[in-house]
């Protein structure tokens, strides 16, 4: 497999945050010999425009032959059909075909930000958790599912949450050897009080710790107790390892405490040696998409993942991170961050190329 990157710019504001991340990666190959090409196709409503479905065979052909695919977003008011042909099923069919179970999203509250949360600064100054999400199973993937009409006439709406040993197993793993490069310290989330595939997750989980990881001190915590908990002291969590939907929804509040949704990069990861998938937490905005004022932080930290964890250059990895940093230190702010004294307020173009040119130094 060469290094080839598969760009998927998607929908609403993720043509023009990629576009960013793309002239930043331009500028790393340009300046610094960073050896990769890149080919680009179409997901979600693009897809279905171009193709007639979320996600084309074809698409989905040339991301398994590549070395990973970097996303913007997906979905949007103007694609109303069922769910199973909307432009998110593309990114879960996409998950799906290329295995990748495992999520990574870190919530990094940057020096320059301390004051943009809607937090106290002294609850998330220096705030560094990494979720570690199960991405391919659980409700968002259970069977049976669907919208049935009962013999009284009521209609029922139903899912499935469900979780086999091996999908939670795989998972764990993940966190437990990331707690080994960290702080030794795992907080496994679930409801095992109230729903069964909990109850596994939790037994599973510490089988696998006490079997494998015996120096990673694991503890447990309710899905309700620690959305609480991050609002109340986020510093006390370094991995939260949790299921689908708990991660969705947990990692998405955390996103607040570092200052912007705009700010969280991601990365999801299957078997070694397999394309990974890297892309921003956030959605696809269409309300400001095409305003040129989104924030491309996150999909430019989502480059600065793939670099580290797929394409051996964490060197370059520390260098974006950096000009990052160093451009928020500098004052610049995209509109999604709390206005402060002494801020230039810039669009998705102006931060862009804030960063590249922190990063040329």
């Amino acid at each position: 497999m060469t290094n080839s990157i598969l760009l998927l710019p998607g929908d609403g504001i993720g043509p023009e945050v990629l576009g960013e991340a793309t002239r930043v990666l331009d500028a790393l190959r340009d300046g610094f010999g960073l050896d990769v090409s890149t080919q680009e196709d179409a997901l979600g409503g693009a897809a279905i425009d171009r193709y007639g479905v979320p996600l084309a065979d074809e698409t989905l052909a040339k991301a398994r032959a590549s070395k990973l695919v970097i996303m913007g977003s997906v979905g949007g008011p103007q694609w109303k059909m069922p769910y199973d042909k909307r432009p998110e099923q593309g990114l879960l069919n996409l998950r799906k075909g290329l295995g990748l179970f495992a999520n990574l999203r870190p919530a990094i509250c940057f020096p320059a930000l301390a004051n943009a949360s809607s937090l106290k600064r002294e609850f998330i100054e220096g705030l560094d958790i990494m979720f570690v999400r199960e991405l391919i199973g659980g409700v968002y993937f259970g069977e049976p599912r669907g919208i049935e009409t009962l013999h009284n006439g009521e209609r029922r709406g139903f899912n499935t949450q469900s979780y086999t040993t091996s999908e939670i197993h795989r998972v764990a793993h993940v966190a437990f050897s990331m707690a080994r490069q960290r702080a030794h310290r795992v907080c496994s989330v679930e409801k095992s009080n109230v729903m069964e595939s909990g109850l596994l997750w939790r037994e599973e989980v510490t089988a696998i710790g006490q079997a494998h990881y015996p120096d990673v001190e694991l503890s447990h915590m309710y899905s309700d107790n620690c959305a609480m908990q991050l609002v109340k002291a986020p510093k006390q969590f370094d991995i939260i390892l949790t299921d689908n939907l708990f991660g969705d929804l947990l990692s998405d509040a955390a996103a607040m405490l570092t200052g912007s949704l705009g700010m969280l990069p991601s990365a999801a990861l299957g078997e070694d040696g397999k394309p990974g998938l890297y892309e921003p937490i956030h959605g696809s905005a269409p309300d400001i998409a095409g305003a040129g004022v989104a924030n491309p932080c996150a999909t430019i930290l989502s480059l600065a993942m793939a670099l580290r964890l797929q394409l051996d250059r964490a060197d370059l990895a520390d260098l974006v991170e950096a000009a990052v940093s160093a451009t928020l230190d500098d004052g610049y702010r995209t509109c999604d961050l709390m206005p402060g004294d002494d801020v230039r307020i810039v669009g998705t173009r102006g931060m862009g190329d804030a960063v590249i040119e922190r990063l040329r130094g």
